[in-house]
């Protein structure tokens, strides 16, 4: 995870302290899965397999496995760093997998690529994501805005698990810059719209005319944004803007849910500026 990420003295990213836990999965990477996982439950080589349920208020386990885990240093240089991550089969999860994520700082900004091979020997279902928390400069979230570039809201239930899917509309059309004034999101999108080099943007406009920005590239389709109104102890203290490969339940779904047989590798590729 990313623990602070500034440009010129102004944070793009919420930071936290070096001895703190990463609040809210601040910057976390979401491994096997993001986002929730009904009833920790779910089906994969001819069995049913429970993992912990972690969010217990809605009976789900929210954000996978790894962000629970110390990550090693593997490579650094002056502008880069790769750390690795072999993910033990445990309880609930009978699978091995070992993820890489390579951090590096150019002009353009964060740039961050993700790969997991499936050392082991089972099909293993895959997802990933990652959940950066854009910072307002110091700014009430209320005099901010958000702009996201994608045409399709994933509609969900009191357990914020999907049920659909319907095109933007209201609250949900960020397609243009709006004012995060009264709004409260913590919602998932799919039909990622790019620009001229095949990005995909989630945009927070600040006060100080500087945008805090997340990227991801066309190995990633889905968006979660949320803007922590409901997060006790956190509430609006920054803007989630999170690349995710699939949405949530994909386990049980199946919706853009990834198969890795052993051997096989899964590689997406994001990242964060300061415009």
């Amino acid at each position: 995870m990313v623990r602070e990420y500034s440009v010129g003295g102004r944070d793009v990213f919420v930071p936290f302290d070096l001895d703190e836990a990463a609040p809210v999965f601040n910057a976390a990477v979401l491994v096997p899965w993001p986002n929730r996982l009904r009833d920790g439950r779910y089906r994969a080589d001819g069995a049913t397999h429970q993992v912990a349920v972690s969010e217990p208020d809605r009976g789900t386990a929210l954000h996978g496995l790894a962000c629970w885990y110390r990550w090693e240093p593997v490579a650094v240089t002056d502008d880069a760093v790769t750390l690795e991550l072999a993910l033990p089969a445990q309880k609930g999860w009978p699978f091995q997998l070992v993820t890489t994520v390579t951090y590096r700082l150019s002009d353009a900004g964060l740039g961050v690529e993700v790969r997991t091979r499936n050392v082991g020997a089972g099909t293993a279902p895959y997802g990933v994501g990652f959940h950066p928390w854009l910072s307002t400069g110091g700014a009430p979230l209320d005099e901010c805005t958000v702009r996201l570039d994608a045409t399709t809201h994933v509609t969900v239930d009191d357990r914020l698990l999907p049920t659909g899917t319907e095109p933007v509309a209201g609250p949900y059309d960020l397609r243009e810059t709006r004012t995060l004034a009264g709004l409260d999101l913590d919602d998932a999108w799919t039909g990622a719209t790019r620009d001229a080099d095949g990005l995909s943007w989630a945009r927070l406009g600040c006060p100080d005319g500087r945008t805090a920005a997340v990227w991801m590239d066309d190995s990633m389709d889905c968006w979660q944004v949320c803007s922590a109104d409901h997060i006790a102890g956190h509430e609006r203290f920054g803007l989630a803007a999170e690349p995710m490969s699939c949405v949530a339940d994909a386990f049980n779904t199946g919706d853009r849910l990834v198969l890795l047989a052993p051997g096989d590798e899964h590689t997406v590729r994001w990242g964060a500026t300061l415009l």
